[in-house]
């Protein structure tokens, strides 16, 4: 048998750059490392949401333009969603953008819109977890979450996430005890947690946790096995109607329908195509 060391070098012809928020990492690692492609992987902290969309916009923004296209890549891959239009206005270089047409990270867990959705009306004010929003916060030396982006965020700028000794120093005791139930309220909004599992490792730790957090709120707990096709037909290069597939030069556009997103292409007096 005569093995083609340049074919298998090159992954069967196809090489892909995945960027994402690094709440997927487990997940994207477990797919780049099992498909048949080269996939090289690239993250950005998660908390990106936590800036302005401009913000936000500008920091993807600048790792995709910094992917070298000759290096011979087929397609970015974006391990993003819609994420509260931070993702709005995206150009894409002289390499396509792939795109899965999904509001939220969220999606990406549930293998599908339909199946999230479904979900989401059935069991209204849930709170979800994976093992990436468990152990991807970003700690200071004090020992207390800090936000991913320091002092860049809104919140941050705002002064709003600092420990509660912190902020009875700056404010006083008063106005601190005000902002801490103010900000508290957001747990006031749920009533049940559910933990999906990937099956990416051991995760009866993560799970333990999560059922400790949900005892902690007093609300329900629930574990679900997470659907990996969304994930796995952007990694394979399985592009459906699921996806918007942005040809160079083209921006990613918001779509107010069950499309979700789509793109314009590069000529700006050219009309939105449906991605």
């Amino acid at each position: 048998m005569v093995l083609n060391w340049k074919s298998m070098a090159e992954g069967g012809g196809r090489r892909f750059k995945f960027v994402g928020c690094e709440i997927i990492y487990r997940e994207a690692c477990a797919l780049a490392a099992s498909v048949p492609h080269r996939v090289d992987v690239e993250f950005l902290l998660k908390g990106l949401h936590d800036l302005p969309r401009a913000d936000m916009l500008a920091k993807i923004q600048a790792v995709v333009d910094a992917v070298d296209p000759d290096i011979g890549y087929e397609a970015v891959l974006l391990g993003y969603a819609r994420c509260n239009d931070g993702l709005v206005g995206l150009k894409a270089g002289r390499i396509p953008l792939v795109i899965p047409r999904a509001h939220d990270c969220i999606t990406f867990f549930f293998g599908s819109r339909d199946a999230y959705q479904a979900y989401f009306d059935q069991h209204p004010g849930t709170y979800y977890i994976t093992t990436g929003w468990t152990e991807r916060n970003q700690f200071g030396e004090e020992g207390y979450a800090r936000p991913a982006y320091g002092m860049e965020g809104v919140m941050a700028k705002l002064g709003l996430t600092e420990p509660y000794d912190v902020m009875v120093a700056r404010y006083g005791k008063d106005n601190a005890d005000f902002i801490v139930e103010s900000l508290g309220g957001w747990q006031k909004s749920y009533s049940r947690s559910l933990y999906v599992e990937m099956g990416v490792c051991d995760e009866r730790p993560f799970i333990d946790l999560a059922r400790e957090g949900a005892a902690r709120q007093s609300w329900d707990f629930e574990v679900r096995k997470g659907e990996w096709s969304l994930l796995r037909r952007l990694f394979w290069g399985q592009w459906d109607q699921d996806f918007v597939v942005v040809p160079p030069g083209g921006t990613i556009v918001a779509r107010n329908d069950g499309s979700v997103l789509g793109f314009e292409p590069a000529t700006s007096t050219a009309a939105a195509q449906p991605g």
